[in-house]
């Protein structure tokens, strides 16, 4: 069951997370097949590609892109699976659909990806979001960039994840635009729906 070139996955649970549990009932966020934000992106390997190593291992979980559990409408209204999908709630992820994956209860970013939490503006009359800023969380083990590092990086670069209770952004290393003096004062943003 191995493909040449693709790694062959499964949802970690389900291929959309559009619910959140409130008190003891389950609130429905979203109803649409279409909103990709509800997407789930968490998955599981089950089997590696043939042709090639990588650092992933079987049973590994991985974050991935959300367009791979996707259901959408073709242009005679028929709902589809993704292009990606296999058999048996099992999907083809090639290799630059992974971002990041856990090791050890450690997360580790792919080659030529970091995590960024996103920090508080230093606008005091505001509370919202420092535009095109944040600190490492995760990176890819290479020296271009370390964890606790302020960066900034490039508009439109940044794509959403929830790593556990935190709103991270993936960011690609060729889209950090600068390197910041760490003050080690800048407050971390997270939105209160986490």
């Amino acid at each position: 069951m191995n493909n040449p070139y693709a790694l062959i996955i499964q949802p970690k649970e389900n291929r959309y997370k559009n619910t959140k549990k409130v008190s003891d009932k389950n609130l429905i966020l979203n109803t649409s097949i279409s909103d990709h934000r509800y997407v789930s992106k968490e998955a599981i390997v089950k089997a590696l590609p043939g042709a090639f190593k990588t650092p992933l291992r079987e049973s590994d979980e991985v974050l991935v892109h959300h367009n791979i559990f996707r259901r959408f409408y073709d242009v005679r209204g028929n709902e589809k699976n993704s292009g990606n999908y296999f058999k048996e709630d099992m999907y083809f992820c090639y290799l630059d659909q992974v971002y990041m994956y856990k090791r050890n209860d450690n997360w580790i970013a792919m080659p030529g990806y970091c995590f960024v939490n996103p920090i508080q503006s230093e606008d005091k009359w505001e509370n919202k979001e420092e535009p095109l800023k944040g600190i490492v969380v995760y990176t890819d083990g290479t020296d271009f960039v370390k964890e606790g590092e302020l960066i900034g990086f490039t508009p439109y670069s940044e794509f959403e994840f929830i790593v556990g209770d935190k709103r991270l952004y993936r960011i690609k290393l060729n889209d950090i635009s600068i390197k910041y003096e760490h003050k080690g004062t800048e407050k971390l943003y997270n939105t209160s729906w986490l």
